[in-house]
């Protein structure tokens, strides 16, 4: 039990770090202390603009998730300076959204699907040979990627329509109907995107992992174990053992 949960922190870190310190620090910040929506969100861009810088000056790398958060930091403060229209109020929180969908379609586009650090650690478990079994997937399995990108695919697919139906709401339909029809649109989207992701690519890649998993302990493959070519590709011995 030990060993697991101490796997699980590093699959998970990124998450806590570049996302839920700043969003729970934001609001800390507003409803816990009471500052502005404007300070919230300038105290909580501290952790993902150090977290960016760092990536980019010592690891060379861009860290995806800090800076997408940082990115919806900036765009919240610079739509925080706009007041007075109460439909421009209402269409600018959909702004927010659109900063994520986009960013998310831009890392499938890239090969770097950023909705993967969200879905690895719930699918891995902290378990080393879950661990292994999804490196050699990665590197070996066309369908496996296909499904990593699909799912981070689904989801700015989603967040981006989302923005684009409140946008039209702010504008189309009555204020008063429009503060509680946002909410309702948001939930409808997050259960949707969760349950398409979930059918077309978290789903499956579950299915191909447990598969390595079990074809890895059949052949008593231990992870990191060497590979093996097969079909004019590099893979491992679990996967020798599926391609028969």
């Amino acid at each position: 039990m030990t060993t697991k949960t101490h796997a699980k922190r590093p699959a998970l870190t990124p998450l806590i770090v570049d996302v839920a310190v700043p969003v729970g620090g934001y609001y800390l910040l507003k409803d816990g202390l009471g500052t502005s929506t404007f300070a919230a969100l300038a105290g909580s861009s501290v952790v993902p603009a150090l977290r960016t810088a760092w990536g980019v000056v010592r690891e060379r790398a861009l860290n995806g998730l800090a800076a997408l958060i940082l990115a919806v930091n900036v765009v919240g403060l610079l739509l925080g300076l706009v007041s007075g229209d109460p439909r421009l109020m209402l269409a600018k929180e959909s702004a927010v959204g659109s900063v994520i969908g986009l960013g998310v379609l831009v890392s499938v586009a890239l090969g770097k699907p950023l909705m993967t650090a969200a879905m690895k650690p719930w699918l891995v478990k902290g378990r080393a040979e879950r661990e292994a079994a999804w490196e050699r997937l990665c590197a070996g399995s066309a369908d496996f990627r296909r499904a990593e990108r699909v799912f981070s695919g689904v989801w700015g697919g989603f967040l981006l329509t989302e923005c684009a139906v409140r946008v039209a709401g702010a504008y189309t339909l009555p204020v008063d109907t429009m503060v509680w029809l946002g909410s309702v649109i948001l939930v409808v989207t997050l259960g949707s995107a969760f349950a398409v992701s979930g059918a077309l690519a978290a789903g499956p890649m579950a299915r191909m992992l447990l598969g390595e998993v079990e074809a890895g302990a059949a052949t008593g493959a231990e992870p990191g174990a060497e590979t093996t070519a097969v079909s004019g590709r590099t893979v491992g011995a679990p996967e020798v053992a599926l391609a028969r």
